[in-house]
């Protein structure tokens, strides 16, 4: 019987599961949301949720300990103070487990673990329908000198400019003396004896 045995083993020894629950970890509080196999995100919320909590506490031991967890200054910094005030309505519960199905190959059941309150990312802001009006008013710039005047006419293939290794070779070769350059075991095969 399993009596005071806690915790999914997760088929390691303590010190890699210590840092696979600990990866996993950090990458929750980096991305607010991870995709990964539901044993591991219910071992990993574990201590996401206590490291929310420590950073709802905001003392220097917290801080102190919660380095001891993460390793990383910018990821403790940003949990202290982005990630932990986000939380100070809740008294658990700070991250959900949402399974999505069995993963392809050995059917391990994946889920996604994400933190409850998220941020929201705004990867562009939308163009205001004034600032797209005057955009097409805008008139027309004459075409630069560069530029072909003509546009009807084709243009002529351009010759490529990609050499093969034996024609740089020889251009190196005749580039430095007149002579070609006998390679190394040639060198070796046609020296003349001192005897000579």
């Amino acid at each position: 019987m399993r009596h005071k045995i806690a915790g999914n083993k997760l088929g390691r020894n303590s010190s890699l599961r210590k840092a696979t629950v600990r990866d996993i970890a950090k990458a929750t509080l980096i991305a607010q949301r991870i995709c990964t196999t539901k044993a591991k995100a219910r071992e990993a919320r574990k201590l996401v949720d206590k490291l929310i909590t420590m950073g709802k506490k905001g003392t220097l031991a917290d801080k102190r300990r919660a380095f001891a967890i993460l390793c990383d200054h910018k990821i403790v910094s940003n949990l202290f103070k982005n990630t932990a005030p986000r939380f100070t309505n809740r008294v658990g519960g700070y991250t959900r487990i949402i399974p999505i199905g069995l993963r392809r190959g050995d059917n391990a059941q994946l889920a996604y673990l994400e933190l409850t309150e998220k941020t929201e990312i705004i990867i562009s802001k939308p163009k205001s329908a004034a600032s797209s009006k005057k955009e097409d008013l805008k008139p027309e710039t004459a075409p630069s000198d560069e530029t072909d005047q003509t546009p009807a006419t084709p243009k002529k293939e351009k010759k490529s400019n990609v050499k093969t290794y034996d024609e740089k070779a020889a251009q190196k070769d005749k580039g430095k003396s007149g002579k070609k350059i006998v390679s190394g075991i040639r060198k070796m095969f046609n020296r003349k004896s001192p005897e000579q």
